[in-house]
């Protein structure tokens, strides 16, 4: 039987330069994994649906038409008629490293839980059996509504579904680390799975060695946790278990074009396999083969058949 992952997040419009000439594109963490995990499992195995709000301009429609030929449901994704999407531009230097410049703050996602869809929204959410979010998700709601969704999650806990976490903490959008430390500590109280990107770590609690910061999640109740350290072996802890180290697949530096959506896809990568009944050293290995693919690509998705096999 087909398991289901609601991936909730935001979508942007995404500018993107290349010498000279501007790609127009779309992408977000969310939807960047959930188009990486939708690409990578047999949907008989796992349904992947993305959970936003957009607009009912053209671009909104776009981005759901490419959505659904990806693979990833929108069922469950808002219109809302005086609402856009919100926009991105990136910034690429010579060595592949970018800045971000953002166009949000009226953006429909942050209010796709002030609708009056959002309980019925919430109420089939509450039955799939795996809800992803990252700390972006989090970060463009109000405290309202991040009140709600925190009560899905546990509420999807408590029907048997996991809850996935992915750290990315973008200190711009929140008002102070304070905030967002105990935003923090509260979601992984109700997650599962944490993708903790140990530079965000130490950004937000000061840098640490890395076994306390495992500690420190587990200690939250975060039963199986995943350290990404870049171009650097990944360490998975698993409650009980010992800590793994999984190597990363080295790149000459000229083969790094563009290091978006290197964590994204790393994430996407490791649950195609783990939420599909792989070990932990399987699916971080695939999760470094998927981020060091795209990685060698401009723009956060990459062409459907530059995928790993």
């Amino acid at each position: 039987m087909s398991r289901k992952i609601a991936v909730i997040g935001e979508c942007m419009i995404e500018l993107s330069e290349k010498g000279a000439a501007v790609n127009r594109g779309f992408g977000g963490d969310t939807l960047n994994t959930s188009v990486y995990i939708a690409r990578q499992v047999d949907p008989a195995a796992l349904h992947v649906d993305y959970v936003t709000a957009l607009g009912t301009d053209s671009f909104s429609q776009q981005m759901l038409d490419a959505w659904q030929g990806e693979r990833v449901g929108t069922e469950l994704i808002q219109r809302m008629e005086n609402r856009l999407p919100g926009l991105y531009y990136i910034e690429t230097d010579d060595t592949g490293e970018r800045t971000f410049y953002y166009w949000r703050n009226e953006a429909a996602a942050k209010f796709w839980l002030e609708s009056e869809q959002s309980a019925a929204i919430c109420e089939t959410l509450a039955t799939f059996d795996y809800l992803y979010l990252s700390g972006i998700s989090l970060a463009i709601l109000s405290p309202a509504s991040r009140d709600k969704l925190l009560s899905l999650l546990r509420e999807c806990r408590a029907n048997g579904g996991k809850v996935i976490f992915d750290n990315n903490y973008r200190p711009r959008l929140w008002a102070s680390r304070e905030e967002t430390q105990q935003v923090y500590q509260q979601m992984l109280q109700c997650t599962d799975i944490a993708f903790l990107t140990l530079d965000d770590e130490d950004a937000l609690w000061g840098e640490k060695p890395v076994d306390d910061v495992i500690a420190r999640t587990q200690a939250a109740g975060v039963t199986e946790v995943v350290i990404k350290r870049g171009a650097d072996a990944c360490l998975v802890a698993i409650a009980g278990e010992a800590v793994i180290e999984v190597p990363a697949v080295k790149l000459p530096k000229e083969k790094v074009v563009d290091t978006t959506a290197a964590g994204d896809s790393f994430s996407a990568g490791y649950l195609a396999v783990r939420l599909t009944g792989g070990d932990a050293a399987s699916a971080a290995a695939r999760g470094h083969l998927t981020a060091s693919t795209v990685i060698q690509y401009r723009g956060a998705i990459i062409p459907r058949e530059a995928m790993p096999r």
